[in-house]
């Protein structure tokens, strides 16, 4: 036979580590189930004990989802939270291991929710088998129990009285700003206004209790407490009570004066017995006008010595200042305390006249005063007439009549009826400020505190009135030297229409 003729027969070449699927006969590399990823899919479904369609309930009016039969959680859309939750609600997601999750667009006022999950999952054949699916949780209304016992009429646990007993309610004023600054009120179901205060209502003692402490670390007060047993259950000795807590703020207010007792005025040496109310925060601060000293009693210490005060800005005077001049000697090294002293005030002898003896009586009364730094020669200043009034005080009528002046001034007058109609600032209610306070002398004598102190629009927050136009020119304002809240300081009022627009403008 002839080599040359002589033909080998060709091999089947195939490629080496390649076998043939078992279902579709594919080459792929050799796996322990000896099929392809697609048939491998089409018959095993790692996904199939967790549901794709989900329920969770939402409380329209605490704006809380339902975590478990009782408890209630509060998560922002698209947070941390919300994503925690609903993974919990998602059964069987213990079988596999997740490996991402993530939420998916969904239209804000749909109510559904879909997050897009990554599992791995290790089969019986010891292959690991990754698949991505999508869950969609449809958000139903369910009002919670605490949303239930608000829209029960009269339902209450706890009641919080505050009330302050005094004839001026600028610190009631000031109480209810801090609230709405620090949303102190967001866990009350009810309240009531009163001549002296307010009422609210709680669904639980903690709460009272948490807004109690609020109320004691921005006023002085004092308080009590009592319970009401409603009901008792012999068999599981259950007591039901309803708490009733009762806050006294003292009855001191900014501007009042007051006549310090005894005891406490030998705490506080080379201070007059006769001082003023300069602020009223967390404690009482005081000014002496006569020499620029500023104390400082704590609500501990007033209770213990408590006083009243024997004249209020009900009583205040004008006056037209005649002459003033500021004290130059400023030596107070001998005092045990010299920083005591207000770095802010300055002390001068002023001069004045009664505005409604000016160009009839040349009576002047010479006063010395703490006003030095905003008062000149033609101004008008309010002040207490102490040597012509009737002060039926015990305290007061024990002091030597030298330590007493003639008249204290308190600030400087501005026409309050220009200052209130061109107002271009506003305040935020807890509830409908006509009900109950008087609002044309206590409440605008709050307003104009605002205007003249800086340091109290600190702790409260000034919306912009948008029914009064705001002057942007210096030469638009009627009174230059009359004190204003600056456009700085006021904030933008939210309303619905705000809210709808914004979410428009994500939808576009």
């Amino acid at each position: 036979m002839d080599c040359d003729n002589f033909m080998v027969p060709s091999v089947l070449q195939r490629e080496p580590n390649k076998i043939l699927c078992c279902d579709c006969g594919v080459q792929i590399d050799p796996n322990p189930s000896n099929m392809c990823i697609s048939c491998l899919r089409a018959r095993v479904d790692i996904t199939e004990d967790i549901p794709k369609q989900v329920v969770i309930f939402f409380c329209r009016g605490c704006e809380r989802y339902l975590q478990t039969t009782t408890a209630w959680i509060s998560a922002a859309q698209e947070s941390r939270e919300l994503l925690s939750l609903c993974l919990k609600k998602l059964r069987g997601l213990d079988k596999v291991k997740l490996v991402d999750a993530s939420f998916l667009w969904t239209e804000p006022h749909s109510r559904r929710i879909k997050i897009k999950l990554t599992v791995h999952k290790t089969l019986d054949s010891g292959l690991v088998m990754e698949q991505a699916f999508v869950v969609e949780y449809t958000v139903n209304h369910k009002m919670c129990d605490d949303c239930h016992r608000v829209e029960a009429k009269n339902f209450w646990k706890a009641l919080v009285q505050v009330r302050q007993r005094a004839e001026n309610k600028k610190t009631i004023y000031y109480l209810e700003q801090l609230i709405l600054k620090h949303k102190a009120h967001s866990n009350i179901t009810g309240m009531k206004t009163h001549n002296d205060g307010y009422d609210f209502f709680f669904s639980t003692e903690a709460h009272a209790r948490k807004f109690l402490d609020f109320v004691k670390t921005v006023l002085p007060v004092k308080y009590s407490h009592s319970k009401k047993l409603i009901s008792h259950d012999i068999h599981s000795n259950l007591y039901n009570y309803k708490f009733t807590y009762l806050i006294e703020i003292v009855p001191v207010a900014r501007d009042n004066v007051v006549c310090l007792p005894k005891k406490m005025k030998s705490q506080m040496s080379y201070t007059s017995p006769v001082c003023l109310v300069s602020k009223v925060s967390n404690s009482i601060h005081l000014i002496d006008p006569s020499s620029c000293r500023m104390a400082t009693i704590t609500a501990n210490e007033y209770w213990r010595n408590q006083f009243e005060s024997i004249f209020s800005p009900k009583q205040l005077i004008k006056y037209y200042v005649l002459n003033i001049e500021p004290v130059m000697d400023k030596d107070r090294s001998f005092y045990p305390d010299p920083k005591a002293f207000s770095k802010k005030h300055v002390l001068a002898d002023c001069w004045i006249v009664k505005e409604s003896e000016l160009g009839i009586s040349d009576n002047s009364i010479h006063v010395k005063t703490h006003l030095g730094h905003i008062l000149k020669v033609g101004d008008t200043v309010l002040g207490y007439d102490l040597a012509n009034s009737n002060v039926n005080n015990p305290i007061f009528q024990k002091i030597d009549n030298s330590e007493v002046p003639d008249v204290i001034l308190v600030k400087k007058h501005y026409d309050h009826s220009t200052r209130r109609r061109n107002r271009t600032w506003k305040l935020q209610h807890m509830a409908d400020p006509d009900q109950g306070l008087n609002l044309e002398d206590d409440y605008y004598e709050f307003l104009d505190d605002l205007d003249e102190d800086p340091n109290l629009r600190k702790n409260i927050n000034i919306f912009k009135d948008k029914t009064k136009t705001i002057p942007v020119d210096k030469n638009d304002v009627i009174d230059e030297s009359a004190p204003y809240v600056t456009l700085e300081e006021m904030l933008d009022e939210m309303t619905i229409d705000d809210v709808e627009m914004a979410d428009d403008e994500m939808e576009n």
